[in-house]
C-alpha cells in the first residue's frame, strides 16, 4: 500500500510517499481502508521533534511510528477474531492517538475501542476533521464549568480546529463569543458566531479590561496571572495547546494558584469519548467542520508545510482519492 513516511525528525521536506506493507489487525484490531484522513497540531510537532522533550513520547533518537496521522475515517475490509463491534463494509471513523496513529496511508489497523461508525449523513472529509479538535472543543466547554445562554466565552486562536468547532457549539448555547486569531480569518469566525474578534497581533486580550465567563487557549503563550486577571469571578480558563512553558505553567500550577472564583486548569485529552455527543451536534445541524483545503495522499508535505505556516482555517485534509 501506499503512505507517507518518515524516518527522522524534520521539516516537510523529510516526508515521502513510500510503498509499504498493508498491516494485518491483530485478534482485536479492525482493517480499516482510509478515504480521510485530517492533520493536527500534534502531527506537526511529532514530525518536527521539537520541543524536545515531547519526542520521549514519539522516540529520541528517530520516530517511532513512520506514518503519521491520528484522525482517520473510512470502511472496514477485515476483523480480527476477537473483534465483533464492526463488520466489514461498516463506515467508521476516530482518534487513533493512543494506539499506532498511521492514518496518512491507504490503510491502518486499530483497536475497535478506538472507532465509532460513521453518520450516512457526513462524508469521509468531515469524519476524518472531527475526532481530536472536534472532541477537545466539546471536552473544553462541557468539562469544567456549565455554559448559560449570555455568558461570555473567549477564544484563543478560534481559526484552527479546536476554535472553529468551540464557536459553534458555544453559540448554540446562547455564548457571547470573543474570538482571538488573525485578521484575515475575522470574516469567518464571525460566519460561525463569533460577536467580537480580536487580532492578537495587534491587541492583548488579558490587557484589556475585559474579563470573561470562560476562556479556551489552543495557542497559550501569557502567564498564570494574565490568565486570571481576564477571568470574571467564577470563571475558569482552559488551555488546550501552546507554548511549552505556558503549558507546563498551567499544568504544575494551575491547581495551586485556582480558587473558588477564579480555577485554571490544563484540558486532559480523553480520544473518542466525546464523539457520540458531536455526532449529536451534527445531526441536529448545530456544528460543521470548517476545512480548509483537501490534499490528495502524494500531497501531504504541502499541508504539512500550510499547517506550519499557521494559516489553516478550520481543518486540512488528506484524501484517499482512489478510495
Amino acid at each position: 500500500m501506499k503512505a507517507i513516511i518518515y524516518t527522522q525528525y524534520g521539516s516537510p521536506d523529510v516526508l515521502r510517499l513510500a510503498e509499504v506493507k498493508r498491516p494485518v489487525p491483530a485478534d482485536d484490531e479492525v482493517l480499516v481502508k482510509v478515504h480521510a484522513a485530517s492533520l493536527n497540531s500534534w502531527d506537526w510537532d511529532r514530525l518536527t521533534g521539537k520541543p524536545r522533550i515531547y519526542r520521549l513520547l514519539s522516540g529520541m533518537g528517530k520516530p517511532t511510528l513512520p506514518i503519521l496521522g491520528a484522525d482517520a475515517a473510512g470502511v472496514v475490509v477485515e476483523t480480527g477474531v476477537k473483534a465483533t463491534k464492526f463488520k466489514p463494509g461498516d463506515e467508521v471513523f476516530g482518534d487513533l492517538s493512543a494506539g499506532k496513529w498511521g492514518g496518512f496511508a491507504e490503510y491502518i489497523c486499530a483497536k475497535e475501542t478506538e472507532l465509532t461508525i460513521k453518520p450516512t449523513s457526513m462524508t469521509f472529509e468531515e469524519a476524518a476533521a472531527i475526532p481530536q479538535a472536534g472532541g477537545m472543543a466539546l471536552q473544553a466547554l462541557t468539562e469544567k464549568r456549565k455554559i448559560n445562554a449570555g455568558d461570555s466565552v473567549l477564544i484563543n486562536g478560534a481559526g484552527g480546529g479546536v476554535g472553529t468547532f468551540a464557536i459553534q457549539i458555544a453559540a448554540s448555547l446562547g455564548a457571547n463569543i470573543t474570538a482571538v486569531d488573525l485578521s484575515e480569518k475575522h470574516a469567518m469566525l464571525q460566519s460561525l458566531g463569533a460577536s467580537q474578534v480580536i487580532d492578537h497581533t495587534k491587541e492583548d486580550f488579558t490587557k484589556q479590561g475585559k474579563q470573561y465567563d470562560l476562556i479556551i487557549d489552543v495557542i497559550a503563550t501569557r502567564s498564570i496571572s494574565d490568565y486570571k486577571r481576564a477571568l470574571k469571578p467564577g470563571g475558569v480558563y482552559t488551555m488546550i495547546g501552546g507554548h511549552l512553558g505556558s503549558i507546563l505553567q498551567v499544568g504544575l500550577l494551575g491547581g495551586l494558584v485556582s480558587t473558588k472564583e477564579k480555577r485554571l486548569s490544563l484540558l486532559i485529552q480523553q480520544p473518542n469519548k466525546p464523539l457520540g455527543a458531536f455526532i449529536t451536534l451534527f445531526e441536529e445541524g448545530k456544528v460543521k467542520p470548517v476545512i480548509d483545503k483537501v490534499y490528495p495522499l502524494e500531497k501531504a508535505p504541502e499541508a504539512f508545510q500550510r499547517l506550519g505556516d499557521g494559516k489553516v482555517r478550520g481543518k486540512l485534509v488528506i484524501s484517499n482519492q482512489s478510495a
